[in-house]
């Protein structure tokens, strides 16, 4: 069984120690040197370089692709064939059942038509008084862009407004409730009812249900199935299909080919991403930026697992490793005249500009210019153009860095305003966003590019999410002297409030821009989908990465867990 997503105790490499309130301190070493400079080494060091799957887990990549192929056939042939005689949830039960088994993109087509048909009552709509049923099509729909309205939960309510306690003592129906009112949109006060309902009862009968509803339910009361991580759901869910009862043994085996499959994929790419970035590390010669490079392609796997997005997840995993030592830099090493210097050699972008840097980052600036250029050399010809887009973004991912390095210096504390309209860009969102849309294909249109670019109210709602994650568990655990004030810490100066309040109050933000995104999908031009679906999946990772408060990519070990689980256990075939 794959583990639990719960965090282990945090291992921190900045020395929190918990007084005697419950609260967190940094310890400061002897001598008054503070610690938080230090990061941690990888945990992962060259395992995947030299990795070499056990004899006992290797099977033919050509028999199982094979065998792959002809189980799509006869799924799809089943699909067509018993497309006249499905009902509406059983339409609804295959298509949740494809996407939670991580099959869904080998039959978009035949999904879309089926959601289609059930959202314009096309199929008998049965399974209308029950609850499962009822809440697994709200979330559907609402997961593809489609509209549904809350009032088709009125019938599970008594005359006061509340719902019925018959719902009670319905495990299935609950959990699908509390899963499909987190696809609210701001203002539906409603479905608030129905999360505070929904996860009451859960938290009440989570002892007294068996597998596999019982880890369901588990993971929910974590992170929602819509915020939840597809990859590590399907990690879980291969496992726990065939104990619901009555499954379908070809969806189960082909689940488990593809599975392996981009295990194999991945293993390889980790290995690829692993040498690049060795050679990067040991040649800019930055020991205080973290070296997290399995972190990062832990994080890429979160939001685009299919093997179709396999040059997305290479950019994105170096752009980010090398963004992230530019941050660090920032952050923890520079004075402030070598990051204002740093900062006009990235506006600059020229190879011949290096000597305006101090020489310990002359390596940090000629290999990031090189890689670049190995990414325009590599596009093709009717896609040069994205890559004015992803230096314009570096450049002003740059700017921002700046930004928060000369308030840290002044000891300046932002407004909530001010601390939220910076961070929306130092979050890294915004700009790779646009650099994993360089990796697709024509579907990633100029007119992507041109929404993204803009930093529309999608892109900022989920640059929010990942701050606002990344601050309250940087509040929690402690943060570096250098550090500009969370947006925690803004809210309680700005709000004269305690921190347990400011957390409330920033955690309640956070359920706002999830509510954004959710609007959003459903109200956005279908041309601009493959963005937003990227926004929406940077976000569901943010979602494990600070999990109860945990910062996975700064304390890799938070991740040792997963990572093995997802790379390197088998999954029997």
């Amino acid at each position: 069984m794959a583990p639990s997503i719960q965090a282990a105790s945090v291992v921190n490499c900045h020395e929190i120690v918990t007084k005697a309130d419950g609260s967190n301190t940094v310890q400061v070493a002897a001598g008054g040197v503070d610690t938080s400079e230090k990061f941690a080494p990888s945990v992962w060091g060259d395992f995947f370089v030299t990795y070499v799957p056990p004899i006992s887990q290797q099977r033919s990549e050509d028999w199982m692709r094979e065998r792959a192929e002809q189980l799509k056939g006869q799924v799809r042939q089943a699909f067509k064939g018993s497309k006249d005689a499905m009902t509406g949830a059983d339409a609804l039960t295959y298509v949740d059942t494809l996407e939670r088994l991580g099959i869904d993109n080998h039959f978009r087509e035949e999904i879309e038509e089926a959601l289609s048909l059930v959202h314009v009552e096309q199929v008998e709509t049965d399974g209308s008084n029950s609850l499962h049923i009822t809440a697994l099509k709200f979330r559907l729909l609402r997961q593809h862009g489609l509209w549904a309205s809350e009032d088709v939960f009125d019938k599970f309510r008594e005359d006061q407004g509340s719902f019925s306690e018959s719902v009670g003592g319905d495990p299935r129906g609950l959990l699908s409730l509390y899963n499909a009112a987190h696809m609210a949109t701001p203002g539906e006060v409603a479905l608030d009812d129905a999360i505070s309902f929904a996860r009451g009862h859960l938290e009440a009968i989570k002892g007294n249900v068996g597998s596999p509803i019982a880890e369901q339910i588990s993971r929910a009361l974590d992170i929602p199935l819509p915020r939840f991580t597809r990859r590590i759901e399907t990690m879980h869910y291969i496992d726990e299909y065939e104990q619901e009862g009555v499954y379908d043994g070809m969806l189960l085996e082909l689940s488990r080919l593809n599975f392996n499959l981009i295990r194999i994929l991945h293993l390889k790419e980790l290995k690829d991403l692993s040498l690049w970035w060795r050679d990067l590390y040991e040649t800019v010669k930055l020991p205080y930026a973290r070296d997290r490079m399995v972190e990062i392609y832990f994080w890429t796997c979160g939001m685009l697992h299919e093997e179709e997005y396999s040059r997305a997840r290479i950019l994105f995993a170096k752009v980010f490793g090398m963004v992230s030592l530019l941050d660090d830099t920032f952050d923890v090493h520079a004075t402030l005249e070598e990051c204002h210097k740093l900062n006009e050699a990235m506006q600059r972008w020229d190879e011949n500009e290096v000597s305006i840097l101090p020489e310990y980052l002359h390596m940090l600036y000629i290999k990031t210019l090189g890689n670049f250029k190995e990414f325009e050399d590599a596009l093709e010809p009717n896609h040069k153009y994205r890559m004015a887009y992803i230096k314009k973004a570096y450049k002003l991912s740059s700017e921002y860095y700046l930004r928060e390095a000369v308030l840290s210096s002044k000891k300046y504390r932002p407004s909530f305003k001010e601390h939220e309209e910076i961070s929306i860009m130092t979050s890294g969102l915004p700009m790779l966003t646009l650099v994993t849309l360089m990796g697709y294909g024509d579907v990633a249109s100029q007119e992507v590019f041109e929404w993204v670019d803009r930093v529309p109210g999608m892109v900022r709602a989920g640059s929010q999410v990942t701050r606002f994650l990344n601050d309250m568990s940087s509040y929690k655990l402690g943060k570096h002297k250098k550090d500009m004030p969370s947006a925690v810490e803004c809210y309680m100066i700005e709000n004269d409030s305690t921190g347990d309040e400011a957390m409330a109050a920033v955690a309640a933000l956070l359920e706002n821009r999830w509510r954004i995104l959710n609007q959003v999908t459903m109200e956005i031009d279908r041309a601009l989908l493959p963005a937003a679906q990227v926004v929406v999946n940077m976000a569901r990772t943010n979602e494990i990465i600070y999990l109860k408060g945990r910062d996975a990519y700064t304390f890799g070990s938070d991740l040792k867990d997963l990572v093995t689980t997802l790379f390197l256990n088998p999954v029997p075939l």
